[in-house]
């Protein structure tokens, strides 16, 4: 069964991805896999040949070294790589079984069924919070009670609904920074997506607000795959499921996090994770 990438609303077959988990509707996490992926910026080829599969409902982690393409491939699997001029990329990118980078393939419907979170709080700086979170559903024609529904769900997701309910007129660029990033999950996924991509989200955060977030993902993944970049140790092991390394652009191995820290196939995996370079 495959997920719906025009840019309509819902329809039934995308419906019934949806399954009960603890009394609520939620939307089933899907598959995202990478074939032979490349990426190129002008001469620079950062990633190279690339697979990798994301599972469904898990946390999947990209960890190495400054430059090594994660960052890189994350902008490839929702297709905001290409916005960057002199930039391309081949290879498949494939959510469920549909090719992302098909010429059949709505862009903008891969974006919303495909979330980002960046290494920054970015919060529209002119909107409330309620209209940060309101402001893809709107786009995608949700207006009035339902509107108001969802944006509570989505900050709610966010672990963010008891901190902002009554001041949620009030700018969202006024929240602190751990609050604006759960601003920002809760309006990635204010928009129902099948995936969430996570570019060090925590990086810019203090301690607490770190394990917030980890929180936070452990949360999520009931309801959506989760690929999060990050150069920190410590959070790919608690945060993730799976971890993947990436050296020079190239996939060096991944596997089960706790195989990864503690008895990987490569050497350099072992003095990446050890801490002997990077």
């Amino acid at each position: 069964m495959t997920v719906s990438l025009s840019t309509h609303a819902e329809t039934p077959l995308e419906q019934k991805r949806r399954f009960e988990h603890g009394g609520t509707t939620m939307a089933a996490g899907h598959r995202v896999s990478l074939k032979n992926l490349s990426a190129w910026y002008e001469d620079q080829h950062a990633v190279k040949g690339v697979d990798l599969d994301f599972e469904p409902n898990k946390v999947t982690a990209i960890i190495g070294p400054s430059g090594c393409g994660k960052s890189t491939l994350l902008r490839c699997i929702n297709r905001m790589h290409e916005e960057i001029p002199g930039t391309r990329v081949e290879g498949e990118v494939l959510l469920d079984d549909q090719a992302l980078y098909s010429d059949a393939v709505d862009v903008t419907a891969v974006r919303r069924a495909i979330g980002m979170v960046f290494q920054k709080p970015n919060p529209f700086p002119t909107m409330s919070i309620f209209d940060n979170v309101a402001a893809g559903p709107r786009l995608s024609g949700t207006k009035g009670g339902d509107l108001r529904e969802r944006v509570e769900r989505s900050l709610r997701s966010a672990a963010l609904w008891d901190e902002v309910k009554d001041r949620l007129n009030q700018p969202g660029i006024g929240l602190s920074g751990g609050q604006q990033q759960r601003l920002c999950i809760a309006r990635a996924i204010s928009v129902e997506p099948e995936v969430v991509l996570m570019d060090e989200p925590a990086s810019a955060l203090d301690p607490a607000s770190t394990l917030r977030i980890e929180e936070l993902v452990e949360e999520l993944k009931t309801r959506y795959t989760i690929v999060i970049v990050t150069h920190n140790m410590q959070q790919a092991a608690r945060a993730s499921d799976t971890t993947a390394f990436m050296l020079d652009g190239e996939l060096i191995e991944a596997g089960p996090t706790e195989k990864i820290f503690t008895k990987p196939d490569d050497e350099r995996t072992e003095r990446y994770v050890s801490g002997k370079f990077g």
